[in-house]
């Protein structure tokens, strides 16, 4: 098996094998903890505590350890909160919290700076474009990694018990540091690297320095609308709606429902987006979720309704994954020199969002809620094609050579 491609599916399995444990936690909180508000709280502290994580943590980790070494640390971060979920308080919950999203970022922030730099080293190895292969890079991995729902939440609803997720955060761990090839800096990089350490002030400045780029400021609402949209489902969503109506015994199967489709979509637009560009599939993503943000607030549920109950999140779905495999791929392919900054901030926009999203989700009504993701979503959708704008106008008359550059050969990107 081609090497790149192998470590591709080594760090998908391993998401899989630990959002395995986490995502049916995740699913149930609002609805499981719901005394005092607790499920929700410790989902918005997750969130807080990984906007303090992206700020600093990704690039200073990723420098030191490399990326095999800081997603294997992080998801270490994991089974500590689905450890504090065995005995649910207050004194648990929150500590373990903070303890995952402080690990969140660099888990997120190393796996995309991996899988980007896979994809521009098998690119420049077969003389391919390097957007292409990380779009499909990335398909593959939503592919393996949104399925992890399906799995945690059917154990959630068919044993209602975390005990029997326990184990899979740790075959995650044990996965990564044994097969995961570490990726290795070339030799000028190194000597680079030898003689100039950065500071924890300037490493510390990376992630905000990156927002001198006007193209990284114009993404943030569009990189928001990915943690407004997912705490909706998560939050309001399954609460509001599912668990009122049809009890909390059928979050899991919705959530299921959700992860299947999300799961099959992302390896289809992965591999379409080369045929059909990334804006066209933004567009359909955009669409679909007006459609049902506008048909949520006309609607009215009811117990018999319950194939209606599964076509949100079906059509959710869809959209995340083009939100998850096509933003993913954008920071990617536009930040290709800057990749850890770049997917910092994209760590510390969408958690902006899931703590907005999970901070008003016991004061506001949900008709409000959904009228600002609704606004939320149309802002993004003009600041992306603001983007888009700025990127046609740049490439007429760009010469060859800067085009490869901005592909990006592996010497010029892996200092890690």
């Amino acid at each position: 098996m081609e090497r790149n491609l192998k470590n591709v599916l080594v760090i998908s399995f391993g998401f899989l094998l630990l959002f395995t444990a986490y995502g049916g936690l995740q699913s149930l909180q609002s609805s499981l903890h719901s005394e005092e508000g607790l499920g929700v709280a410790s989902l918005s502290v997750v969130y807080a505590a990984l906007i303090l994580s992206s700020m600093f943590l990704p690039p200073i980790l990723i420098k030191k350890l490399g990326c095999k070494w800081t997603i294997a640390g992080s998801m270490c971060c994991y089974i500590v909160f689905s450890l504090g979920n065995f005995y649910a308080s207050w004194y648990t919950l929150i500590p373990t919290s903070v303890i995952l999203g402080l690990g969140g970022a660099p888990l997120w922030s190393a796996k995309c700076t991996y899988l980007t730099i896979a994809g521009n080293s098998y690119a420049e190895k077969a003389g391919k474009n390097g957007k292409d292969i990380i779009n499909q890079y990335f398909g593959v991995f939503f592919l393996i990694f949104q399925s992890s729902g399906i799995w945690g939440n059917l154990i959630s609803s068919l044993i209602f018990s975390q005990a029997s997720n326990k184990a899979s955060g740790v075959l995650a761990v044990l996965l990564i540091v044994v097969f995961l090839d570490q990726i290795k800096p070339d030799q000028a990089e190194t000597e680079k690297e030898t003689l100039e350490t950065p500071s924890f002030c300037s490493t510390f400045l990376a992630t905000f320095q990156h927002l001198k780029d006007k193209r990284q400021c114009l993404l943030i609402p569009l990189t928001m609308t990915s943690g407004f949209e997912q705490g909706f489902l998560s939050g309001d969503y399954t609460k509001t709606y599912v668990t009122c109506a049809l009890g909390i015994h059928y979050v899991g199967y919705v959530m299921i429902c959700f992860s299947s489709v999300n799961s099959l979509c992302s390896l289809l637009f992965g591999k379409i987006s080369q045929f059909t560009g990334r804006k066209l599939l933004f567009a359909l993503a955009a669409v679909t979720n007006t459609a049902c943000i506008i048909a949520l607030l006309l609607w009215k549920p009811h117990p018999k309704q319950l194939a209606v109950f599964f076509v949100f999140p079906a059509l959710w779905g869809l959209s995340d994954a083009i939100w998850q495999t096509q933003t993913n791929g954008l920071y990617g392919i536009l930040f290709e020199k800057h990749k850890e900054a770049a997917f910092a901030n994209y760590r510390l926009w969408e958690s902006f969002g899931f703590v907005i999203a999970f901070g008003y989700s016991t004061k506001l009504q949900v008709y409000i809620k959904l009228y600002i993701l609704l606004s939320v979503l149309v802002l993004s959708m003009v600041m992306y094609g603001a983007v888009e704008y700025l990127e046609a106008k740049s490439s007429p008359g760009t010469p060859t050579a800067t085009k490869k550059e901005n592909v990006g050969p592996l010497t010029k990107e892996t200092d890690m």
